[in-house]
């Protein structure tokens, strides 16, 4: 990470840089005059200035810790319980929170954060999947 990058700044200007490049490429690449071509782009970006400045980062960084910890709290319950009909059930909570961990990410129009979130998820998937597995060995 840049030094410049200081926590959430960064990735909100990550995705404000892609979200940029994205409507630029689709204004630019249209049929249309230069002028029209230009004014639909400054649009655009006024459009995309508008919806960052309505987007609440603390609100967004609660939400995702909260999922986390939910995470967090069934992956820690289901390293201690021995009994396999109650680690499948465990297993579910897990892949539900977090489904809901990359559905906000999604939902947020974040990238940076979608990209982490579905690594988290594919890693709980595959831990319950490896704790099941282990425990119908037994």
């Amino acid at each position: 990470m840049s030094k410049k990058c200081e926590g959430k700044k960064c990735g909100v200007g990550k995705f404000v840089a892609g979200a940029l490049v994205g409507a630029s490429l689709g204004v630019l690449f249209a049929p249309k005059k230069g002028s029209e071509t230009r004014k639909d782009l400054k649009n655009k970006i006024k459009e995309l200035v508008d919806n960052v400045k309505n987007i609440d980062i603390d609100e967004v960084r609660e939400e995702f810790e909260r999922k986390i910890e939910n995470l967090e709290k069934e992956l820690s319950d289901l390293d201690g319980e021995k009994v396999l009909k109650i680690a499948k059930k465990k297993a579910e909570g897990i892949k539900k929170h977090a489904e809901e961990l990359v559905n906000l990410a999604v939902e947020k129009g974040t990238p940076v954060l979608e990209k982490a979130a579905d690594e988290v998820r594919q890693r709980a998937i595959a831990v319950t999947k490896s704790v099941l597995e282990k425990l119908e060995e037994k």
